[in-house]
Order: C-alpha cells, then structure tokens, then sequence
C-alpha cells in the first residue's frame, strides 16, 4: 500500500493504482472523457488532469500511478482552469445538429461533463456559416455515425478491439487531422464489423449511435433490470421501456458482460415481445381437422408427457433423443439432461451451445 495525499486528506491506495483510482478514497471527483474502465486510458481529453507537488507539469490521472508519499491536488485553480481550456479545444470542433435529436439534446457525456467544469461554448469555435457540415453514415442497419460531433476520444476504438475483440474501429492520421478509420463508409457491409454496438455504447458524445435511440427521449422512458435471452452466459442489462413498450437496450456491468453486449442481445432480444407472430399459448394439433388449437398447459404438458412415456415404454429409452436450445440457461439444460438420464433412461443429450 502506498500512503498519498488527495486534496489534504491522506489515504492509503494499492501499489500500482492510478491517481483516478485513489482518488474516491479522498472523496475526491476527478471528471473524465475519454477514459473507459479496463479499456481505454490514454489521457487524450486531459480533463482528468491533477497537480502533483514538485512536478512542474499537469499529470492525467487515468494513467498515473501513484507513489508512496506523493501529494496529489485535484481542483486547485490552476487545475480548473487547465480543465476548462482543454474542454473548450475539445468542443471547438463539436458540432451538434439540433434538428437530429432534440429531445435528448444536453443529456451526452460530453455535455455533462462540459456542465461540470463550468464551459458551455468553445471561444475557439468557427462560426455556423464558415463551417461545412459532413454527411452522416448511415449505410449500417443498427448503427448512425455523425463525424460533425466526433471528438475523436477513442473510446469506441478501444470498445471494439479490446472490449468486443472484433478490431474493426482504427484511427487515421495524427494531431487535429485524426479520424476515426472504418467501418464509417462505404464499405460498412463488405467488413466484418457485427453490429454489436458496443462502439456506440461507449461513445460520449452520440457521434455512434444506435439508430432506434431517435425514436425514444431519456426523459421517457425507465429502466427494467434483466438478463439476455439469447444464450447461457448471462449478460446484464436494462430494458428501456416507454409506455409499456420495449424500446431499447442498456448494457449493464453484470459479472459475465462487463458493460458489453452482442448484437442479438442488443438489438435482437426484446422486438418479438410485441411481435404478431408470437405465439402466445399452446397449441395441439385437432386430429380431425388438422388444424393447431389452443390448449392449457396442463393439456399440452399431459400429453406430451404422455407420449414420450408410451415411446419409452415401448421402444426402450434410446428412442429418444433431448436436445437442448443454446438460448437456455445453464439451470435448464442441467435440468433437461438429468430427466433425460433418470426419467426416458437415456443418455442421448445434446445442445448446440457445446460449440
């Protein structure tokens, strides 16, 4: 452990911590943009930057570690000052369309955190009329890319090749002329991006977004703790939900996702809730006509319980064959193997999720 001192409390942090890291042990706030837990922290936004006694520069507190004895000051003036600065170099080339989303407008992290340090306009910013507008991306079915307000933090470059491991998103040139490199063209559908969204997520300022996100405001809708219903790993995430209707998707840090999603638990896990198609009790075939017809599940489980018996009886247990969905829980298909063993006295199982 290494003894510092925060904003004149001193605390004791664990060798190899980051100055952010320690920071809460002196409940002290440290505001951050660019920086993305585990994934991304380069410094690039220097907004997280602190003052340390007997150096004579700013330090990002994302990537330095602190040291036995070290005094740290996270909101001296000259620190303050130093934030603002940096926000309004990063605003000058922030460029929001009203019109696009104004209904959420103000709610991005870029925004919160402008709020915070006390900027709301850059003084370095062109005027409306000298600036040329860039198209947006929209050849993605799930996703938008706005490059009128990309910042170009990174975070959605560290989201895909060290959060999702698809290392799709790069950045081009260096400096002020830096970009964001791919899928954002037209080659979007001809790479191998997954649409997993996950870059979209962890962008601060809705430059990436997720295209059904326009249809809903924040201030609508409220949030419903849930797991996926795709497969057994058990990602962690809020249903948005706005007049009873599903809506969205919010990954959460659950103990298996880690604040990541696929693209079947982000955009394909709650559209056939509402679905016409859904079929919503079962259904036994009338002998006579053909026909599928309501029933109970107590018709429908009688039955089906009272064929596979007659099957086992009759043909021995190796007639039949369970196979499990990958879309089930670890709980379920535990359950369906053991009534296949001890109740049809076979050991035919199977489940796509053993891939």
């Amino acid at each position: 452990m290494c003894k510092v001192t925060i904003d004149g409390i001193e605390v004791e942090a664990a060798e190899g911590a980051t100055i952010l890291e320690a920071a809460p042990l002196a409940r002290a706030f440290v505001p951050t943009l660019c920086f993305l837990k585990g994934l991304n922290n380069l410094g690039s936004c220097r907004l997280c930057s602190v003052e340390i006694e007997g150096r004579p520069n700013l330090v990002p507190a994302c990537n330095t570690k602190v040291s036995d004895g070290m005094v740290i000051d996270t909101k001296s003036d000259r620190v303050q000052r130093y934030r603002r600065m940096a926000m309004e170099l990063i605003l000058s080339d922030y460029r929001p369309d009203p019109l696009r989303d104004p209904d959420n407008a103000g709610r991005t992290q870029l925004e919160r955190v402008a709020k915070m340090v006390g900027v709301d306009a850059s003084r370095f910013s062109q005027p409306d009329s000298s600036v040329v507008r860039e198209p947006l991306v929209e050849s993605n079915p799930f996703l938008s890319f706005d490059p009128n307000i990309c910042i170009r933090c990174q975070r959605c470059v560290a989201a895909c090749n060290e959060g999702a491991h698809n290392h799709i998103l790069g950045t081009v040139h260096r400096g002020t002329r830096a970009t964001i490199d791919a899928p954002f063209g037209p080659d979007w559908n001809a790479n191998t991006c997954e649409s997993c969204g996950c870059c979209a997520a962890a962008c601060p300022t809705g430059a990436i977004s997720q295209k059904r996100t326009r249809s809903y405001s924040l201030k609508d809708v409220k949030r419903v703790r849930t797991t996926c219903p795709h497969c057994a790993v058990g990602c962690q995430f809020n249903f948005m939900v706005k007049d009873g209707r599903i809506v969205d998707t919010e990954a959460l840090d659950g103990p298996s996702n880690k604040g990541l999603l696929c693209v079947k638990g982000r955009s394909a896990s709650f559209d056939f809730v509402t679905s016409p198609d859904r079929v919503s009790t079962p259904l036994i075939k009338n002998r006579e006509t053909g026909e599928f017809e309501s029933a109970t599940w107590d018709e429908a489980l009688d039955l089906v319980a009272t064929k596979m018996m007659r099957i086992r009886d009759e043909f021995g247990g190796d007639a039949i064959a369970s196979f499990a969905c990958s879309r089930s829980t670890n709980e379920d298909v535990y359950m369906l193997q053991k009534m296949t063993r001890t109740v049809f006295k076979t050991n035919n199982v199977d489940s796509c999720a053993r891939v």
